[in-house]
């Protein structure tokens, strides 16, 4: 069966966050944020003001999520979309997931009218780069620094 791509609610916040810390500590060994504080990042993008979530939902299980935040373009001057985040569990992947939750998020730029949509991946994760370029994206210019 499909997964259904939809934007996340309320009541998919127990699944969401776990997916969430899988995303952060599994896949990217970050440190894992206090309960506090990924609970109000949820609740944030719950209120879709500066951000929202698409989940991918299969037999009433969340598989993956999409995370956009929104911002501006000096350069552009013009509203951007950020996709910072885009994720499918590992038992899932492979299955189209990842296609509609891209596809949910490049709908949502071009109905809202964003000038355009960015992200960016870790550079030896070949696998997310190959998907990318699958789906029309292509490695822009810049350098991407963090402190």
């Amino acid at each position: 069966m499909e997964a259904i791509i939809r934007m996340s609610n309320k009541g998919d916040e127990p699944q969401l966050k776990a997916l969430m810390l899988q995303y952060i500590v599994d896949f990217y060994k970050s440190p894992k944020p206090s309960d506090q504080k990924l609970d109000d990042l949820i609740a944030v993008l719950m209120e879709r003001e500066q951000g929202l979530q698409f989940v991918a939902e299969q037999d009433g299980t969340l598989k993956g999520f999409a995370t956009l935040y929104f911002t501006y373009s000096t350069t552009r001057a013009d509203k951007i979309v950020v996709m910072n985040d885009l994720y499918v569990a590992e038992d899932s992947r492979g299955s189209g997931a990842a296609a509609g939750l891209f596809q949910a998020c490049k709908r949502y730029a071009d109905e809202y009218g964003y000038a355009a949509m960015l992200w960016e991946t870790a550079e030896d994760n070949q696998r997310a780069q190959r998907f990318y370029e699958k789906m029309g994206g292509h490695k822009g210019d810049f350098l991407t620094y963090s402190i």
